[in-house]
C-alpha cells in the first residue's frame, strides 16, 4: 500500500490551503466588530450619550430635565454659597428633590458656607454638613469664589482657599474620594475695564454685579494671588480630585491651562467658558484643536446654564437644545461658525470620536466617582 503522502498532489494541496484561509478570514470577519468612522457628524448628537458638569437648577419644574432626556443628556446640578439669587438650602432642597424624581439623570455638588468662619466649630461643622449631604446623594462638592474675593477673617484680611482652616475638609473629600469643583478666582476680564473685556457677557456680568469687578476694586487680591492660591492648596493636597470650574479660571491662555496640567495630575477643567475656547479658535484654530487632543483625558463637558422659575418652559426649552446643538458642532465638525460672545468668524474644531467621547461623558464618569457612572 501507497504512502498517503505520496497520493498528494501539489494541486490538491494547494486548493486545501485556499479554502482554509478563506475559512480563516471568514471566522476573523465574523468576529472583528464594524469599524466606526472616525469623527461624528451633526445628526449624532442625540445618538450619543452625554453628560454636563455645570448647571444650576433653580426650579423644581421638570421641563429642562425633559429636555435633556430628549437630547441624551445627563447632568450635574452645582449648589453654591452666593450672596445672591436662590439660598444655597434653597439649592440644595431642590437638587435633592430632582435627583430623587430622576434618578441616574441628575446628579448633584453640594456646598458648604463661610458664614460662621470664624467660629471655633467651623471645620467640624461643615464636615458634619458635608456627611448629611452625601447620605442624601451629592456626589461632589463645591466651593465658590466667595473664598478669596469676599470672605475675611477676624484680622480684616481676604480669607484664601489655601488657608489651613481649610485642610481638614479637604482631607476629609480626598480621604472618601470626593470631588472638589473649584470656581475660584473670575476670568482676567475681571480685572479690567467694561470697553476692554474680551467677552460680551463679561461685560454684561460685572456691569450687573459690580461688587465682583475687580477693575474698580484694587485692594482685594490679585488676579496672580487667586490663582497663586488655588495651585498652593493644589500642592498642599496632592490626592483631592480636582476639578477647575470655568477652564480654572484660565480661560485667556490655552498655553497657561497646560502648565496647570501638567503640574497637577489630580486637575481636570470643565469647559464652561465655551465662548473663550471659541475665540482661541478663532486666534489660532491648530494650537486650539492640539490642546484638545493633548489633553483629552482631563476636560469635561459644561455649560454653567441657570435654569430660573421665570423662563417660559418651551422658549427654555428651545434655547437649550438649540445652544448643545451650537456645542456639538462646534466639537465634531470644522464647519465655520459665529459666537454671541465676540465678533468674528471660527472654525469648528472637528476632534475625532475618540476624543469627543471623553468630553462628552467618559472624563465625567473619571473625575466624578461618585455618579457610578460607567461607559457611553
Amino acid at each position: 500500500m501507497k504512502n498517503f503522502s505520496s497520493l498528494t498532489h501539489p494541486c490538491l494541496l494547494i486548493f486545501c490551503l485556499l479554502i482554509f484561509q478563506g475559512c480563516s478570514q471568514s471566522k476573523r470577519a465574523e468576529s472583528t466588530p464594524e469599524r466606526l468612522p472616525e469623527f461624528y457628524e451633526v445628526s449624532d448628537f442625540a445618538t450619543v450619550g452625554k453628560f454636563d458638569t455645570h448647571i444650576h437648577l433653580n426650579t423644581d419644574s421638570p421641563a429642562f430635565i425633559h429636555q435633556s432626556e430628549a437630547d441624551s443628556l445627563r447632568f450635574l446640578d452645582i449648589v453654591d454659597d452666593r450672596p445672591f439669587g436662590l439660598p444655597m438650602e434653597d439649592q440644595e432642597a431642590i437638587a435633592r428633590k430632582q435627583v430623587k424624581a430622576f434618578p441616574g439623570r441628575v446628579f448633584y455638588a453640594t456646598t458648604f458656607s463661610v458664614k460662621h468662619w470664624s467660629s471655633d466649630r467651623w471645620e467640624q461643622e461643615t464636615i458634619a454638613h458635608l456627611k448629611d449631604a452625601f447620605s442624601h446623594g451629592a456626589v461632589a462638592v463645591k466651593v465658590w469664589k466667595n473664598v478669596g474675593m469676599s470672605l475675611r477673617g477676624e484680622d480684616g484680611k481676604f480669607v484664601m482657599i489655601d488657608h489651613p482652616r481649610f485642610d481638614p475638609v479637604l482631607n476629609e473629600l480626598a480621604k472618601n474620594k470626593i470631588t472638589l469643583i473649584g470656581h475660584l478666582g473670575e476670568p482676567k476680564d475681571c480685572w479690567l475695564p467694561l470697553d476692554k473685556m474680551t467677552m460680551k457677557g463679561n461685560r454684561a456680568y460685572y456691569k450687573e454685579h459690580p461688587d465682583y469687578h475687580m477693575y474698580l476694586h484694587p485692594e482685594y487680591p490679585s488676579y496672580e494671588d487667586q490663582i497663586a492660591a488655588r495651585d498652593h492648596m493644589l500642592e498642599k493636597h496632592p490626592d483631592l480630585t480636582f476639578i477647575g470650574a470655568h477652564l480654572g479660571s484660565l480661560e485667556w491662555s490655552l498655553d497657561e491651562l497646560a502648565k496647570r496640567l501638567d503640574r497637577f495630575p489630580n486637575m481636570a477643567v470643565d469647559l464652561a467658558r465655551m465662548s473663550n475656547l471659541q475665540h482661541h479658535a478663532m486666534t489660532d484654530w491648530q494650537k486650539t484643536h492640539d490642546f484638545f487632543v493633548k489633553y483629552q483625558d482631563r476636560l469635561l463637558y459644561a455649560t454653567d446654564r441657570a435654569v430660573n422659575p421665570d423662563k417660559d418652559s418651551l422658549e427654555m426649552k428651545s434655547l437649550v437644545h438649540e445652544a448643545r446643538l451650537r456645542d456639538w458642532e462646534f466639537f465634531v465638525t470644522d464647519n465655520k461658525m459665529t459666537s454671541t460672545g465676540f465678533e468674528g468668524e471660527f472654525k469648528g474644531l472637528k476632534l475625532p470620536r475618540a476624543v469627543v467621547d471623553k468630553l462628552y461623558f467618559k472624563n465625567a464618569a473619571k473625575w466624578l466617582p461618585g455618579t457610578g457612572l460607567t461607559g457611553i
